[in-house]
């Protein structure tokens, strides 16, 4: 499980489906048992008996039940979670780029393609204006590329796709997504979120698909 430091205090932990309920029960075992939980459409809290919270943000809201229980009460979080779901994955930094579809966890179809975009002069090479036109030109022609795949890999299958989790280079992707040949059942799908990963390559785009799925849980000490 990945594990991260939070602003403002607290860490966040990234919880597959299948440990999650394993989870929780860790959680009151290292705080006290849990006194309330509190669900919403997009984020259950649970507050142990120390003072301790965690909150769990619900993967692909909402979640159809809310209001506040006694206790530890995430049944309801944990089957959301567990849903088996066709998930479009865009990850492009502009190295690179990894597209492709999970059912679940599995990869089911991909395409990879890596491109050259200088990161800097080279000592004794163009004026710096010149370099950074050529630069520009390769990052374009990277997200055109990219544009290419995710039309011709995610474009058909849109309107079959529950969802599409982009990763990478934020400014890269929202270049990307405004694309018009991307059709708009697709775009329309993009979540809000983006994964942080490496450059895009088929290892990635795997680890991409079971990140995607987790449960990302903020624990703050009371």
């Amino acid at each position: 499980m990945r594990v991260r430091e939070v602003a403002g205090g607290g860490r966040a932990v990234e919880v597959p489906p299948e440990r999650l309920a394993r989870w929780f029960a860790g959680f009151e075992r290292r705080n006290g048992p849990a006194e309330r939980t509190v669900l919403g459409p997009t984020e259950v809290v649970i507050t142990a008996a120390n003072g301790t919270t965690a909150t769990a943000a619900v993967p692909f809201p909402p979640l159809d039940v809310s209001g506040e229980r006694a206790g530890l009460d995430v049944d309801a979080l944990v089957r959301h979670a567990q849903v088996e779901r066709r998930i479009g994955l865009v990850l492009v930094r502009l190295g690179a780029h990894s597209i492709g579809i999970a059912e679940g966890e599995r990869v089911v179809t991909s395409r990879t393609d890596r491109h050259l975009v200088h990161g800097r002069t080279a000592k004794g090479g163009w004026s710096q204006q010149r370099f950074a036109r050529r630069r520009g030109n390769q990052a374009r022609q990277a997200i055109d590329r990219a544009a290419r795949d995710v039309s011709d890999v995610l474009g058909p299958e849109a309107t079959s796709l529950d969802v599409v989790v982009c990763g990478g280079d934020k400014a890269a992707l929202d270049d990307l997504l405004t694309d018009s040949r991307l059709p708009r059942a697709l775009t329309e799908r993009v979540v809000p979120w983006v994964l942080d990963v490496a450059e895009p390559r088929k290892l990635v785009l795997e680890d991409a698909a079971r990140r995607a799925r987790a449960v990302e849980i903020v624990v703050r000490d009371a």
